[in-house]
């Protein structure tokens, strides 16, 4: 426990609920005992017994693993590729031949195995003049004229005479059947005293195949599944003896006199060098191929026959695929193919370790294993032992013994030496947690199965599985109703995260920097809550900074600002607005609202977080931007009127920002918990809860709700946006207004949403008026297609110019084809596009007077911008411009709203310093009224104050400096 503080640290900065004071631990008796109660049900139930069988083994931990944690640390290796030679006894001169990446197994050959029913030869090798029998379809491993030709290349050949001539005279060929029953000289005699009337003979199963090797493989049952199987069958061994020359750390034994002592591994080429020396080595090549690895020592694995208590999973394997249709699974895919798969394919759980440290197998046993008892509680061992009990580890427990049941004279019985595997542990969780059933049983029949779990995908072969293993045994259902399988982070080169390669920011610095909030949505807005891999950029977890909390933050602190300049605020019990915005922003966090919940009870983290970056935009970029003036003093013809609007839009912030707070707060509970506690002060004293986390995750107010304002919204930001777009392109800044937007839509219900918010239209994109047509966009749109000229190039070679100028003389007709079903004839060739391969491409072009116009389009609109300027608008222009500076100027002066101030000029030579100068004195009244400050050119007067000047920047191409006096 010396990190335990370490953890409850992280695990309490990053924001993650758990009741450290309740928490459990596998080493506590309680959790150990309920370990026992699992086991004893299981033995109970027929599900437990003592085999012995081929399995992954860990030299390092000197001990077997499961299947699923086998699979839980691949990694590439090369490794030495052997041939070997195994001559017949009725003719030495003719070799069988068989391939092997594991040379140390050799020295424990007992026999070889051919696939029945296929094909293999008898060749002559013309260097060498030795005669061999290997499979038909392998003969490529020695010899490159066998290997297959495609029919151009062997057309190329016959047409060109350079056929290959053949490194090896075929003598005959014949079945696999025909081998079985010849025998062949070993390679060594370790074991030839007790094995000569049985072992060295082939043998044959359908296991073998054709993709690679020899198509005759080497047999060392104590050291490969199908090996043993293969050759019990054949009984060249019997069930529980047979040679394995390998002990626990995984040396070679007294047996193999060559290479005692040695490490298997180790042994690979000194065993090579003494094959090669009595010539039955063929070939030695290197192979680059993926190898389990010890999860835990990192070591290689081996596979060995070893003793072993297991769980009898394949009896309840229909059980397992049964309830594994219960729970609900994000995403789906997992659990339908990935973990469907694993459980159809099921194999008995190997559940002893050899280990000290563990919960210790409750069976206790005579020397010859004819009397088992299984203890299933810490009382039922008081019992039979007579002795106390107050720890269940080795080092109190083995020494215990418990008499006889059949023979009470006879010796004791003593516990058997092996632990638990972990993951029996982990999967009898459920239960040991509670200390079920000798305590907490009503609790545990509330919560049982859970509601929900998460973990990783590496996790469908480790937890889950043993998850699922152990409830269905014990309680014939899954122990989970709902599961979030996430992927794995990496590191942002794609490898794994290693201490060793330092890949990856310190977690610690990276939530210090940004925040825990920041790291919670990026991960929760990322591939991993698909089961997906990440690739961790700590600039990822920055941006959610800039594109989330910096946009909802200034949001609040607006209000907040205006609150404390009107000196008190008060929210309005019942919430009722009329602003046209007021309710479209409240009716799209209805929306919101909704969906959260909608997509929380299905799971669905990930989509949370994209819907949330849109709202707080909607909320930052549109509503706040385009009420400012009514959240700031409210607008209308009298004072009521303004007063009235003001309070209602800072009623429609205020419940934005309170609800906001509360549904974001399992998101970003650090952030939600920061406003809300500002914000419950505004709050009547009866409604303050003393945290957001105490407050019911919000409900969407249906009578707030309104699908049409919602629309309208919508579709005048898609114009503005595309008006923006159009102006762009064509280099022309918002501060300078046009005369004119258009926009084309066949519907009439389109524009008219527009009609009715043209005021903001206008005011968003500084144009004068808004042209609304009843026209399709398809005329003014023309859709242009470009070939990939790299794709086809490397697909149609010098036929690619054809293509080419196919392409050129489409047809608008032929486009729309080609994108409606992605793929088209031209020039006799067929194109297509895919997700990966992308052979033509298309993109759209607007189709008019690009002089006058610039378009912005998207699938349900066109607009068109108007860019000719007139004098009238170029002098708008440069007001609005002159407004901005002498706004800026304020600001950066830190001049009150309603302070008056005087603002004098001097302007630069040039050629428009007349216009600029017009500007300046024809529009003094506009310019004081938007900016509460007079205009006037400069003079020299030291008695004045100045409290800001600023120069050096254009309007209109002149030099324009203002100063600022009180």
């Amino acid at each position: 426990m010396k990190f335990s503080s370490e953890w409850k640290k992280t695990v309490t900065r990053i924001g993650r609920w758990i009741d450290f004071e309740n928490d459990y631990k596998t080493m506590d008796i309680n959790f150990m005992e309920s370990v026992w109660w699992v086991f004893s049900q299981l033995f109970e139930k027929g599900l437990v017994y003592r085999g012995f069988k081929v399995m992954p083994y860990s030299t390092g931990c000197t001990t077997p693993l499961s299947n699923f944690e086998a699979n839980l640390n691949y990694k590439d290796v090369s490794d030495p590729a052997v041939t070997v030679n195994f001559p017949l006894t009725e003719d030495p001169t003719v070799k069988l031949l068989a391939w092997t990446t594991t040379p140390w197994t050799l020295p424990s050959n007992m026999a070889l195995c051919v696939h029945p029913d296929l094909e293999y030869v008898k060749v002559k090798d013309k260097e060498t003049g030795e005669t061999y029998i290997l499979m038909k379809e392998r003969l490529s491993i020695l010899y490159a004229s066998a290997k297959p030709k495609s029919e151009e290349e062997q057309k190329k050949a016959t047409e060109e005479g350079t056929e290959v001539e053949l490194e090896y005279e075929l003598l005959d060929s014949f079945p696999g059947s025909a081998l079985v029953g010849k025998t062949y000289t070993p390679l060594f005699d370790y074991f030839a005293p007790e094995y000569k009337d049985r072992a060295w003979k082939v043998l044959s199963d359908t296991y073998v195949t054709s993709d690679s090797g020899t198509g005759i493989v080497h047999q060392a049952p104590a050291f490969g599944e199908d090996d043993y199987r293969v050759c019990l069958a054949a009984k060249v061994i019997e069930k529980t003896v047979l040679p394995c020359p390998v002990d626990a750390d995984g040396n070679f034994t007294e047996e193999v006199t060559d290479f005692k002592g040695m490490f298997i591994k180790d042994a690979d080429k000194p065993i090579i060098k003494m094959l090669k020396a009595k010539k039955r080595i063929v070939n030695v090549a290197n192979i680059r191929h993926s190898y389990p690895f010890c999860w835990r020592s990192e070591t290689p694995l081996i596979y060995r026959t070893i003793p072993s208590w297991f769980v009898n999973v394949e009896k309840i394997k229909d059980r397992l695929v049964a309830n594994n249709k219960d729970p609900y699974w994000v995403p789906s895919f997992v659990k339908e193919k990935r973990f469907h798969n694993w459980l159809s394919d099921a194999r008995d759980w190997a559940i002893s370790r050899n280990r000290y440290w563990g919960t210790p197998l409750p069976i206790w046993s005579n020397e010859d294993g004819s009397e088992v008892i299984v203890i299933g509680s810490v009382e039922q061992l008081e019992k039979l032992t007579g002795e106390k009990v107050t720890d269940l580890h080795r080092h109190k427990i083995d020494h215990l013994k418990i008499p006889s049941q059949k023979n009470p004279d006879g010796p004791p019985l003593s516990r058997i030496p092996e632990v638990f595997d972990c993951w029996f542990e982990s999967g009898s969780m459920p239960y040991a947690q509670q200390h079920y059933p000798f305590e907490n049983k009503e609790t545990f029949d509330a919560n049982f199965p859970a509601q929900f779990i998460a973990e990783g995908l590496d996790q469908t072969r480790g937890w889950f599985y043993t998850l699922m293993v152990i409830g269905t045994a014990l309680f014939d259902q899954s122990p989970f109703e709902n599961l979030i399988c996430n992927g794995l982070v990496l590191a942002a080169d794609g490898k794994k995260m290693s201490k060793r390669l330092k890949n990856y920011p310190d977690p610690t610095l990276v939530i210090d920097n940004y925040g825990a909030d920041s790291l919670r949505l990026y991960l929760i807005n990322s591939p991993v809550v698909r089961a997906e891999p990440l690739k961790f950029r700590e600039k990822g977890v920055s941006d959610v900074i800039k594109n989330v909390f910096l946009k909802w933050f200034n949001s609040y602190r607006f209000f907040a600002q205006n609150v404390e300049s009107h000196g008190s605020f008060t929210p309005t019990p019942k919430l009722t607005v009329t602003n046209v915005m007021d309710r479209w922003i409240l009716a799209n966090l209805q929306s919101l609202l909704s969906f959260v919940k909608e997509e929380m009870a299905a799971y669905r983290l990930y989509t949370v977080v994209p819907k949330l970056v849109a709202f707080i935009e909607d909320f930052s970029n549109w509503y706040i931007r385009l009420n400012r003036g009514r959240i700031q003093a409210g607008e209308g013809e009298t004072e009521e009127e303004k007063k009235t609007d003001n309070q209602q839009a800072l009623d429609t912030v205020f419940n934005v920002l309170l609800t906001l707070s509360k549904a974001m707060a399992p998101f970003t509970p650090f952030f939600s918990e920061t406003l809300y506690q500002n914000l419950r002060l505004l709050l009547p004293t009866e409604e303050r809860e003393n945290s957001v986390h105490f407050c019911d995750f919000p409900s969407a107010d249906e009578s707030l709700a309104d699908v049409v304002i919602v629309r309208q919204v919508s579709r005048m930001q898609a114009v503005i946006e595309l008006a923006r777009k159009a102006r762009d392109r064509g280099s022309m800044p918002v501060k300078q207004a046009l005369s004119e937007v258009v926009v084309y839509q066949p519907s009439q219900e389109y524009l008219d949403d527009v009609l009715s918010l043209e005021s903001y239209v206008l005011d968003e994109l500084n144009v004068r008026k808004v042209v609304l047509k009843t026209e399709s966009a398809a005329s003014s749109v023309k859709k242009v297609v470009r070939p990939n000229n790299k794709v086809i190039g490397q697909l149609l070679g010098k036929n690619a110019g054809k293509v080419f100028g196919a392409v050129k003389k489409m047809t608008r007709e032929q486009i729309d084809q080609f994108e409606e079903t992605n793929e088209i004839e031209l020039a006799g060739f067929k194109i297509t596009n895919t997700d990966e391969s992308q052979m033509l491409l298309v993109s759209q072009e607007y189709d008019g007077d690009t002089k006058k116009f610039q378009a912005g389009w998207n699938h349900e609109v066109l607009v068109l911008v108007n860019l000719v300027l007139t004098d009238e608008l170029l002098m708008e222009g440069a007001v609005r411009e002159l407004c901005n500076r002498i706004q800026r100027l304020r600001k950066e002066a830190g001049a009150q709203k309603d302070q008056a101030l005087t603002a004098m000029y001097q302007l630069g030579a040039g050629k428009k310093q007349a216009f600029v100068l017009k500007a300046l004195v024809d529009s003094a009244a506009e310019i004081e009224a938007q900016c509460n400050t007079k205009v006037a050119a400069f003079t020299e007067d030291p008695e004045r104050k100045v409290i800001a000047s600023a120069a050096g920047k254009k309007v209109s191409g002149i030099v324009v400096t203002f100063t600022l006096f009180e």
